[in-house]
């Protein structure tokens, strides 16, 4: 009984939504957007999306019935702006050929740093300057610093008190790894290396030129298309002590923008696409991973051996923080593993900078 009129805008990158805040701003938005989770805090927080809390209460939409990361990335200072639709997580890709070679058992793979650190090392062909194969590079494909932050146990926010904390010790003790893996390899070696490596059907893993690299479950199409033959496995991102593997999740969800017309509809429709049965005809269509764990279950995710790997990890993931500078943050800590690794200041120095940015930012 409601007519969906579907509206398609390109998505022009993070925090550029620009389209969409001009329509908020003029009091013409769309009734429902399809939007990345990871915007929810800054936008929320400038209140251009309505506040969802009552209409979940009151029909029964709850956070038990999703992985908590999702739930608690689409909420912004304890209520809800979003209903979480897609997700996905991050494990260490490995090619099971380059680890018998070498005499590694693929049957068991690296859970803790040393033994990740033995291996890149036995897997590592170099002649002179020039890598034949390496073994790998954690700053490589999705070894973006959140995911090395948190399998140090480290943590990045304190929602208490709204500040950044990137000088957490143990976010120092990741970096600080990170920028003795570049020197130990030579970082401009590995640049001159990942800057000849190509994508798709070029990418490093698939030609056989790097052993282990750290993706998104997203890489299985693309070597099933590319390199169907390649044997490989895929095991969590190692810890300091082998224990405690986590990931880092991103995704989408459904928000209804603030001064929507049509409310009751929107959340109608909301409601929907967010629960089980609209989540399994778009995952279905998608072949993103669904928010609720039994969807995953039942389009058989949890029956793929390598694809359940990265569902299994889901209930433990992390998702980046909610707060209104998150671009700032995302970029500020990839320009400080660019200038660490690259030794342009200590890990500690180069955070602790981070912090002072963000946190200004923050406070105003």
């Amino acid at each position: 009984d409601i007519k969906i009129n579907a509206v398609y805008t390109a998505n022009q990158g993070e925090g550029q939504n620009e389209k969409l805040m001009t329509a908020i701003s003029g009091g013409n938005p769309p009734d429902v957007a399809y939007f990345d989770r990871f915007e929810i805090g800054s936008w929320a927080a400038q209140g251009s999306l309505e506040d969802l809390t009552q209409l979940a209460e009151s029909s029964g939409v709850k956070k038990e019935s999703y992985y908590p990361f999702a739930w608690d990335e689409a909420s912004y200072q304890g209520k809800l702006y979003g209903i979480p639709t897609t997700t996905d997580s991050r494990l260490v890709y490995f090619n099971i050929d380059h680890f018998k070679e070498v005499g590694l058992d693929p049957e068991n793979p690296p859970t803790t740093i040393a033994e990740l650190e033995d291996a890149a090392e036995k897997l590592t062909k170099k002649k002179g300057k020039r890598f034949e194969r390496i073994g790998f590079i954690p700053w490589f494909g999705q070894g973006w610093f959140y995911g090395w932050g948190w399998s140090f146990g480290g943590e990045f926010y304190n929602p208490e008190t709204n500040k950044a904390t990137a000088n957490d010790p143990k976010l120092v003790d990741a970096l600080q790894w990170m920028t003795d893996f570049a020197k130990k390899y030579n970082v401009e070696d590995i640049a001159g290396f990942t800057d000849s490596q190509g994508q798709g059907a070029m990418d490093p893993f698939l030609t056989g030129q790097l052993s282990m690299k750290v993706s998104g479950p997203w890489e299985v199409s693309a070597i099933k298309k590319f390199k169907p033959d390649l044997k490989y496995g895929v095991f969590p991102i190692p810890t300091p002590t082998g224990e405690n593997h986590t990931t880092w999740s991103g995704g989408w969800s459904v928000v209804i923008p603030k001064g929507a017309e049509n409310k009751e509809a929107a959340w109608k429709f909301l409601k929907f696409f967010g629960g089980e049965e609209g989540q399994k005809i778009f995952s279905g269509i998608a072949r993103d991973f669904s928010v609720i764990d039994s969807v995953n279950e039942e389009l058989g995710y949890k029956e793929d051996p390598i694809l359940k790997e990265f569902v299994n990890i889901l209930p433990v993931s992390h998702h980046r923080p909610v707060m209104t500078q998150g671009s700032l943050y995302w970029n500020e800590l990839a320009s400080a593993v660019e200038n660490a690794t690259r030794g342009n200041g200590t890990p500690e120095e180069l955070l602790t900078k981070v912090n002072e940015k963000v946190n200004k930012e923050l406070s105003k």
